[in-house]
């Protein structure tokens, strides 16, 4: 797994909805990668400042691609 991977997969990490093998992808990138842990715990701290839910289904398909966009155009301390 790359980093391109992880940040399109966060959400399914977050919310335990993916495969197991996905799922250990994911925890061996973030014991190699500091940045995606650092992301990770952003996001975490986003989603907690939401109110602890993520954005259900629901959201309009436009809405979806422009949050996408704006977390794929986020610089990284």
């Amino acid at each position: 797994m790359n980093c391109a991977e992880f940040v399109e997969l966060v959400t399914e990490f977050l919310d335990g909805s993916m495969s197991e093998s996905a799922e250990l992808s994911c925890v061996v990138h973030l014991a190699r990668c500091e940045g995606c842990e650092t992301y990770l715990d952003q996001f975490r701290q986003t989603t907690a400042a939401l109110g602890g839910t993520l954005p259900g289904p629901g959201i309009p398909a436009a809405a979806r691609e422009q949050l996408l966009e704006a977390f794929r155009g986020a610089t990284r301390p």
